[in-house]
Protein backbone atom coordinates (compact mmCIF):
# COMPACT_ATOMS: atom_id res chain seq x y z
CA UNK A 1 0.00 0.00 0.00
CA UNK A 2 1.43 3.38 -1.04
CA UNK A 3 0.74 5.98 1.65
CA UNK A 4 0.59 9.46 0.15
CA UNK A 5 0.42 12.94 1.60
CA UNK A 6 -1.06 15.60 -0.67
CA UNK A 7 0.11 19.21 -0.31
CA UNK A 8 -2.32 21.90 -1.48
CA UNK A 9 -2.73 25.68 -1.51
CA UNK A 10 -6.15 26.36 -2.98
CA UNK A 11 -9.23 24.80 -4.54
CA UNK A 12 -7.95 21.25 -4.58
CA UNK A 13 -9.18 20.12 -8.00
CA UNK A 14 -6.13 17.88 -8.44
CA UNK A 15 -6.68 16.53 -4.92
CA UNK A 16 -10.25 15.70 -5.95
CA UNK A 17 -8.95 13.87 -9.04
CA UNK A 18 -6.74 11.75 -6.74
CA UNK A 19 -9.59 11.08 -4.27
CA UNK A 20 -11.88 10.08 -7.16
CA UNK A 21 -9.15 7.93 -8.72
CA UNK A 22 -8.70 5.98 -5.49
CA UNK A 23 -12.47 5.68 -4.92
CA UNK A 24 -13.23 4.41 -8.41
CA UNK A 25 -10.34 1.95 -8.42
CA UNK A 26 -8.27 3.68 -11.11
CA UNK A 27 -5.47 4.28 -8.56
CA UNK A 28 -4.75 0.92 -6.93
CA UNK A 29 -2.89 0.08 -3.69
CA UNK A 30 -2.84 3.72 -2.58
CA UNK A 31 -4.31 5.68 0.28
CA UNK A 32 -4.12 9.34 1.25
CA UNK A 33 -2.87 9.52 4.83
CA UNK A 34 -3.15 13.30 5.05
CA UNK A 35 -3.70 16.58 3.25
CA UNK A 36 -1.59 19.60 4.22
CA UNK A 37 -2.43 23.15 3.16
CA UNK A 38 -0.30 26.26 3.63
CA UNK A 39 -3.49 28.35 3.67
CA UNK A 40 -6.49 28.38 5.99
CA UNK A 41 -10.04 28.16 4.68
CA UNK A 42 -9.29 26.79 1.21
CA UNK A 43 -11.70 24.50 -0.60
CA UNK A 44 -9.11 21.70 -0.73
CA UNK A 45 -9.52 21.26 3.05
CA UNK A 46 -13.28 20.85 2.65
CA UNK A 47 -12.67 18.22 -0.05
CA UNK A 48 -10.40 16.29 2.34
CA UNK A 49 -12.92 16.50 5.20
CA UNK A 50 -15.75 15.36 2.93
CA UNK A 51 -13.66 12.34 1.90
CA UNK A 52 -12.84 11.54 5.53
CA UNK A 53 -9.13 12.34 5.12
CA UNK A 54 -7.17 14.00 7.92
CA UNK A 55 -6.22 17.53 6.94
CA UNK A 56 -3.81 20.01 8.47
CA UNK A 57 -2.79 23.62 7.96
CA UNK A 58 0.87 24.55 8.22
CA UNK A 59 0.87 28.25 7.43
CA UNK A 60 3.90 30.56 7.21
CA UNK A 61 1.75 33.08 9.14
CA UNK A 62 2.00 30.86 12.23
CA UNK A 63 5.81 30.88 12.29
CA UNK A 64 8.31 33.65 13.08
CA UNK A 65 10.29 33.08 9.87
CA UNK A 66 10.69 30.89 6.78
CA UNK A 67 13.19 28.58 8.47
CA UNK A 68 10.74 27.82 11.29
CA UNK A 69 7.91 27.26 8.79
CA UNK A 70 10.08 24.85 6.77
CA UNK A 71 10.85 22.92 9.97
CA UNK A 72 7.16 22.84 10.89
CA UNK A 73 6.18 21.61 7.43
CA UNK A 74 8.80 18.85 7.44
CA UNK A 75 7.77 17.82 10.96
CA UNK A 76 4.11 17.51 9.94
CA UNK A 77 5.00 15.54 6.81
CA UNK A 78 7.29 13.22 8.81
CA UNK A 79 4.52 12.61 11.36
CA UNK A 80 2.36 11.15 8.58
CA UNK A 81 5.17 8.82 7.37
CA UNK A 82 4.36 9.04 3.65
CA UNK A 83 5.84 6.82 0.94
CA UNK A 84 5.12 9.59 -1.57
CA UNK A 85 4.45 13.33 -1.29
CA UNK A 86 2.20 14.76 -3.98
CA UNK A 87 2.28 18.49 -4.70
CA UNK A 88 -1.17 19.26 -6.09
CA UNK A 89 -1.15 23.01 -6.67
CA UNK A 90 1.13 23.67 -3.70
CA UNK A 91 2.49 27.18 -4.19
CA UNK A 92 5.35 26.95 -1.72
CA UNK A 93 9.00 26.33 -2.50
CA UNK A 94 9.77 22.91 -1.05
CA UNK A 95 12.51 23.19 1.58
CA UNK A 96 15.81 21.58 0.62
CA UNK A 97 15.72 19.55 3.85
CA UNK A 98 12.47 17.91 2.71
CA UNK A 99 13.91 17.10 -0.73
CA UNK A 100 16.92 15.51 0.98
CA UNK A 101 14.66 13.57 3.38
CA UNK A 102 12.44 12.27 0.55
CA UNK A 103 14.64 11.74 -2.54
CA UNK A 104 12.55 10.65 -5.55
CA UNK A 105 9.51 10.52 -3.27
CA UNK A 106 8.03 13.95 -4.09
CA UNK A 107 6.08 14.55 -7.29
CA UNK A 108 4.57 17.73 -8.71
CA UNK A 109 2.00 18.56 -11.38
CA UNK A 110 2.91 21.53 -13.57
CA UNK A 111 0.46 23.07 -16.09
CA UNK A 112 2.74 23.11 -19.14
CA UNK A 113 4.85 20.75 -21.20
CA UNK A 114 8.18 21.06 -19.39
CA UNK A 115 10.71 22.46 -20.36
CA UNK A 116 8.35 25.15 -21.70
CA UNK A 117 6.89 27.78 -19.35
CA UNK A 118 8.35 26.39 -16.15
CA UNK A 119 10.76 27.41 -13.43
CA UNK A 120 10.72 30.35 -11.05
CA UNK A 121 7.72 32.64 -11.52
CA UNK A 122 5.72 30.22 -13.66
CA UNK A 123 2.69 29.11 -11.64
CA UNK A 124 -1.10 29.30 -11.88
CA UNK A 125 -2.45 31.58 -14.60
CA UNK A 126 1.03 33.03 -15.28
CA UNK A 127 1.91 29.80 -17.12
CA UNK A 128 -1.09 30.08 -19.44
CA UNK A 129 -0.63 33.82 -19.98
CA UNK A 130 2.96 33.15 -21.09
CA UNK A 131 1.92 30.28 -23.38
CA UNK A 132 -0.74 32.41 -25.09
CA UNK A 133 1.59 35.39 -25.40
CA UNK A 134 4.17 33.16 -27.11
CA UNK A 135 1.51 31.86 -29.50
CA UNK A 136 2.00 28.14 -28.86
CA UNK A 137 -0.47 25.79 -30.53
CA UNK A 138 -0.01 22.98 -28.01
CA UNK A 139 0.35 23.20 -24.25
CA UNK A 140 -0.46 20.63 -21.60
CA UNK A 141 0.68 19.32 -18.23
CA UNK A 142 3.65 17.45 -16.77
CA UNK A 143 4.05 15.27 -13.70
CA UNK A 144 7.66 15.20 -12.53
CA UNK A 145 9.80 14.26 -9.57
CA UNK A 146 10.89 17.19 -7.43
CA UNK A 147 14.59 17.91 -7.10
CA UNK A 148 16.43 20.98 -5.82
CA UNK A 149 15.71 23.00 -8.96
CA UNK A 150 12.35 24.53 -9.91
CA UNK A 151 10.49 22.14 -12.26
CA UNK A 152 13.80 20.45 -13.18
CA UNK A 153 13.29 16.91 -11.82
CA UNK A 154 12.84 13.81 -14.00
CA UNK A 155 9.58 13.75 -15.97
CA UNK A 156 7.14 10.92 -15.20
CA UNK A 157 4.27 11.74 -17.58
CA UNK A 158 3.12 14.46 -19.95
CA UNK A 159 -0.08 15.09 -21.87
CA UNK A 160 -0.54 17.60 -24.65
CA UNK A 161 -3.61 19.82 -24.96
CA UNK A 162 -4.58 21.90 -27.96
CA UNK A 163 -4.56 25.68 -27.60
CA UNK A 164 -7.63 27.08 -29.35
CA UNK A 165 -7.97 30.32 -31.28
CA UNK A 166 -9.12 33.09 -28.94
CA UNK A 167 -8.40 31.18 -25.72
CA UNK A 168 -8.19 33.27 -22.57
CA UNK A 169 -5.69 32.19 -19.89
CA UNK A 170 -8.63 30.98 -17.75
CA UNK A 171 -10.12 28.91 -20.59
CA UNK A 172 -6.77 27.34 -21.36
CA UNK A 173 -6.17 26.64 -17.67
CA UNK A 174 -9.55 24.88 -17.38
CA UNK A 175 -8.98 22.78 -20.52
CA UNK A 176 -5.51 21.71 -19.36
CA UNK A 177 -6.90 20.74 -15.95
CA UNK A 178 -9.75 18.71 -17.45
CA UNK A 179 -7.88 17.08 -20.33
CA UNK A 180 -4.42 16.64 -18.81
CA UNK A 181 -3.84 17.38 -15.10
CA UNK A 182 -6.80 15.42 -13.70
CA UNK A 183 -5.80 12.43 -15.86
CA UNK A 184 -2.03 12.22 -15.61
CA UNK A 185 -1.65 12.97 -11.90
CA UNK A 186 -3.80 9.97 -10.87
CA UNK A 187 -2.10 7.87 -13.61
CA UNK A 188 1.38 8.79 -12.34
CA UNK A 189 0.45 7.92 -8.74
CA UNK A 190 -1.00 4.60 -9.88
CA UNK A 191 2.17 3.88 -11.87
CA UNK A 192 4.40 4.61 -8.85
CA UNK A 193 2.16 2.61 -6.49
CA UNK A 194 2.17 -0.46 -8.70
CA UNK A 195 5.66 -0.55 -10.17
CA UNK A 196 7.47 -1.93 -7.12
Amino acid sequence: MLNIVVLVSGGGTNLQAIIDGIDNGFIKNTRIVGVISNNYGVHALERADKAGIDSFVVSPKDYPDREAFNEGLLEKVNSLAPDLIVLAGFLVVIPEKMIEAYPNKIINIHPSLIPSFCGTGYYGLKVHEAALKRGVKISGATVHYVDKGTDTGPIIMQKAVEVKEGDTPKELQQRIMEEAEWKILPAAINKIANSQ
